[in-house]
């Protein structure tokens, strides 16, 4: 199949990206190249995948709308898994507009393509910061998600509405993907897991918020490609069956997480022992924006695709440092 992947220079976007070729598909992948964080690791990630015969790649930002018309019109993709966004909860809380510009008009412009260009499933990335401040374990699709506690988490609920609302008026299946804190090999420089590590490396400080007192759902990587591959093929039904009857559009949401919330320190420990330094650890308070805790409800997933993100932390961390010793000659 034709595939447009989005962000496709980013982490999750990547990994998709390969996978996707890996199975014979023809991959373009676009991305703006921005520096939220390093560029050249971004172009590394390109590197790896400009080698497949089968991926080619146009720098383009979402955020155009003349430009991601043209894109569609020229190549009238088969399906898009749209992983391009601005990222990070405390960068929204200082750069407001280039989340309204990436998250909002860009996936407008996504959902306009899509639209006239006959796409057949379109799959995106949301966040399991649509939660916010939710009591309830684990986090559930079918939770109210009314109050989220960042810009960016708002976007990315907006997101899904928006999604709502298209294959509802004109019938464009669309599957959103809520990620929960994905780390691996050739991760996010701005993510606590890399973060972590090049401290720890570097014999620097770390910052512990909430004084500790804090759990991520922790999913690997490959858990995740693997989820987003099974759901991309699975596109949603249209109203001839009772669930889509009763919600009125070829629309869903999944969770894709481990299902088993780890404590921030205990994942510090983890680095600790794959990479056999002892973390210099500074307490503080929790941050505006942050969440005390984040679990999946994975069952969805399971019953729709038979799978469930698996890898145990202590694995995936491992593999994680592993890369980033290789990648920087630590």
């Amino acid at each position: 199949m034709k595939f447009l992947v989005t962000g496709a220079a980013g982490f999750i976007g990547f990994h998709t990206a390969m996978r996707l070729c890996q199975a014979g598909h023809q991959v373009l992948g676009i991305d703006n190249l921005n520096d939220y964080y390093s560029v050249e690791l971004k172009q590394a990630r390109l590197s790896q995948l400009t080698g497949m015969p089968n991926f080619s790649f146009i720098q383009q930002d979402i955020a155009d709308r003349d430009g991601m018309q043209v894109l569609f019109q020229k190549h009238q993709f088969e399906r898009v898994i749209h992983l391009a966004a601005q990222a990070g909860v405390r960068y929204s809380l200082e750069n407001p507009h280039v989340y309204a510009d990436a998250n909002l008009s860009g996936f407008v412009n996504i959902l306009e393509g899509c639209r006239h260009n006959a796409v057949s499933h379109l799959v995106y990335a949301s966040s399991s910061s649509v939660y916010g401040m939710n009591s309830k374990v684990p986090f559930a699709i079918d939770d109210a998600v009314d109050c989220p506690i960042s810009l960016y988490a708002a976007t990315k609920r907006a997101n899904e509405l928006m999604a709502h609302t298209y294959a509802h008026l004109y019938r464009i299946p669309t599957t959103g993907l809520r990620f929960f804190t994905v780390y691996g090999p050739w991760g996010r420089p701005d993510m606590a897991p890399f973060k972590f590590t090049k401290a720890i490396l570097d014999s620097q400080p770390i910052d512990i918020y909430n004084n500790g007192d804090m759990s991520r759902d922790f999913t690997y990587i490959d858990d995740v490609v693997e989820g987003i591959v099974r759901i991309q093929g699975c596109p949603p039904p249209y109203a001839d069956e009772s669930e889509q009857a009763r919600q009125g559009a070829p629309a869903r949401l999944f969770n894709i997480g481990l299902g088993s919330p780890v404590r921030l320190l205990d994942f510090v420990g983890c680095i600790e022992a794959a990479t056999g330094v002892q973390a210099i650890k500074h307490m503080q308070p929790m941050q505006p924006g942050d969440v005390p805790q984040t679990w999946a409800d994975t069952s969805a997933l399971a019953q729709r695709t038979g799978f469930r993100p698996e890898t145990p932390l202590q694995e995936g961390v491992t593999r994680f440092v592993d890369w980033y010793c290789d990648f920087y000659g630590v």
